[in-house]
């Protein structure tokens, strides 16, 4: 296979086996509306089906390494990753697979509006995880069927946030969308969402953009001054309600069988020290769902980045250490969230503090983790709000206030829980004992084997741009820097 062919397979996957994966795959997860044996062209509404129900991946295990680096979680026995070896990761998957199922939708219902609009939000949403791992990708010519160039991260986001703004304004009440698992065809919430992910994303480039008329501010401002609104509830979340069987809850795959990964004691640390009942849902006290302790709470979180020895010690000692999430919160069935009302109202919190907007800014910080409580079953109470450690004073100290709220909301998001943590500092990390003297925590993926095999004129002009010149762990995003 020449060069150039490798590099047109490797990013527009369109054979037809992709296409009777995509949909054959389906048939117990969502309304298909159509006979997979009748028609060549791709069917959309199950393209969109099986998009839509592994998106919670890229918010929990798509990559591990996000929540290691962030120190969500810990590995309990192969703990080459938490040490920061294994650095390399393929991406050309995602441009083959979801993202280029949402092109074909894009691509194929061009009678359909909103069948259009939510593919390119999602399609956006896939983008922004994927520029936050690695930096520069391709973006502006991927999908094309052309050996695509990678865009400066700069570039990128701010494309992102045109897309989602275009993708908002063409959502109309005129056409169906069909295959929607999260939110059932209602309009409203799609535009909510667009615009709660406009927030998030400006919201990103805060080190880079931090004034309150600089170019991350003004794009924040007009998402949240949408009249469409954002997402101001938690039935309004972004959420995945998985039916069980060959459609399972993310999290309940990771223990099938296995005890990999467990809550991380930085976490369990944080939550201790602030009295904060989330804790109760965020580590559960077994794998084994058919335990009677099934659906018990463990405070036990696993000392992170350990040798390889030190950590199944421990993990022998102490079985009952915090496995990521109660039972009941990774069951076959469980939903899983993905962006929420809480996460939405912290971010305005930050974006008041910033001088971004006149928001009351201790009123979105106090209803922000109020609604996150209550998206895991709990209710805060003004202790908690009034504590020092939580309540805002109006000092400088409250940024970190906010950052910190923002970091226990969106576990066990990793990657935007690194990427608070990178835009923060917040909470203070330490690198892993257990890592070569020196090591830093990473601040990105290296690309992998692939691109070097298939795009390496491209690939070389990205890593030039990196600072330093080199396609290291250690080198900061263009956000970061």
């Amino acid at each position: 296979m020449s060069i150039a062919m490798k590099k047109r397979f490797l990013y527009i996957l369109l054979g037809a086996s992709m296409l009777a994966t995509s949909c054959d795959a389906l048939s117990d997860f969502g309304d298909m509306n159509d006979n997979p044996n009748a028609t060549t062209q791709p069917i959309t509404s199950a393209l969109l089906t099986n998009v839509l129900s592994g998106v919670a991946g890229y918010a929990s295990n798509n990559h591990y390494q996000p929540g290691l680096y962030a120190q969500y979680i810990s590995e309990t026995q192969y703990t080459e990753a938490s040490l920061y070896s294994l650095p390399q990761n393929n991406f050309t998957a995602y441009y083959s697979g979801h993202l280029m199922d949402l092109q074909n939708i894009i691509n194929t219902d061009v009678d359909n509006p909103n069948m259009q609009a939510v593919a390119q939000i999602v399609q956006q949403y896939i983008f922004w995880y994927l520029t936050d791992l690695w930096g520069d990708i391709p973006y502006s010519e991927a999908l094309q069927g052309i050996t695509p160039k990678y865009d400066r991260q700069e570039d990128i986001y701010k494309g992102i946030l045109t897309k989602l703004a275009e993708a908002e304004s063409m959502l109309t009440s005129s056409a169906i969308i069909k295959g929607d698992i999260v939110y059932n065809g209602d309009i409203t919430k799609w535009k909510k969402l667009a615009n709660s992910l406009r927030l998030l994303v400006s919201l990103q480039l805060s080190k880079k953009f931090p004034g309150p008329n600089d170019y991350a501010a003004t794009e924040f401002k007009a998402a949240l001054n949408d009249p469409d609104g954002v997402i101001t509830t938690n039935e309004d979340n972004f959420k995945l309600n998985f039916p069980g069987g060959n459609f399972k809850n993310p999290w309940r795959n990771t223990y099938d069988g296995r005890k990999d990964y467990a809550q991380s004691k930085t976490l369990t640390d944080i939550t201790a020290n602030l009295s904060d009942d989330r804790q109760r849902a965020f580590g559960g006290a077994t794998e084994d769902l058919s335990s009677p302790n099934a659906f018990a709470t463990s405070n036990v979180g696993f000392p992170y980045g350990l040798p390889r020895a030190q950590a199944e010690a421990f993990a022998s000692a102490n079985t009952n250490f915090a496995r990521v999430l109660r039972g009941d919160f990774r069951t076959e069935d469980a939903p899983y969230v993905i962006i929420s009302a809480g996460q939405v109202y912290l971010a305005r919190a930050e974006a008041a503090q910033l001088g971004w907007t006149s928001e009351n800014k201790n009123n979105l910080y106090r209803d922000g983790i109020t609604l996150s409580f209550e998206q895991w079953g709990e209710s805060v109470s003004n202790s908690y709000l009034n504590q020092s450690g939580v309540a805002l004073n109006g000092t400088a100290d409250d940024a970190n206030k906010i950052s910190l709220q923002r970091y226990i909301a969106h576990y066990p998001d990793g990657r935007m829980g690194w990427n608070i943590w990178r835009k923060s500092g917040v909470p203070s990390l330490s690198p892993a004992p257990g890592a070569n003297p020196g090591t830093e925590i990473p601040r990105r993926f290296m690309y992998g084997s692939n691109e070097q095999a298939t795009n390496k004129a491209n690939l070389d002009e990205a890593v030039a741009r990196i600072p330093g010149g080199q396609d290291v762990m250690s080198a900061r995003v263009w956000w970061d820097q």
